[in-house]
């Protein structure tokens, strides 16, 4: 082999590890800072995004679900049990991510894991995309669901509740 195709074999090499480290530099970054997520402003025309409500699956409930309005989503058990958020008409989203509401210090949650919105009349929680899933008992959500007063919702090691 000549000097120059020996040359330019190290330079391609040289190449590929340069981009293997950059993207997996960029993995790590996402992972701890989150995705850049860029608002754009709802003017005139523009219809807000509600879930759509799912059809209600057969799910086994721990306990009863209270009745009435909630205010809270409340963490209850988890690295981060007894944080709450109130509950507003913004929709609420939960990871590890800064753009988070409750920002959970679980290794098993998403940095965008799950987000908690209402459509006025009833809250639904939707997963947005999480590795590991997000949990009503032993039912994965995989659209919006909605949820009552009191039903636990599973993400990673953590679990919320909605609370009065």
């Amino acid at each position: 082999m000549s000097e120059l195709t020996l040359t330019l074999i190290k330079l391609g090499f040289l190449a590929v590890l340069w981009i293997f480290v950059l993207s997996a530099v960029s993995v790590i970054r996402t992972d701890i800072f989150g995705t850049k997520v860029t608002e754009t402003p709802a003017g005139p025309g523009v219809a807000a995004r509600t879930p759509k409500p799912a059809p209600k699956a057969k799910v086994t409930k721990p306990r009863r679900p209270q009745r009435g309005t909630p205010k809270l989503l409340y963490v209850t058990d988890g690295p981060n049990a007894g944080q709450s958020v109130p509950l507003g008409d913004q929709p609420i989203l939960l990871g590890r991510g800064t753009d988070a509401a409750i920002r959970l210090d679980d290794d098993y949650v998403s940095t965008r894991h799950a987000r908690f919105a209402s459509n006025g009349a009833e809250w639904f929680v939707e997963d947005v995309g999480s590795t590991n899933g997000t949990f009503i008992g032993s039912q994965r959500v995989t659209t919006p669901v909605p949820i009552a007063l009191g039903v636990q919702v599973r993400l990673g090691k953590t679990i919320v509740e909605l609370r009065k």
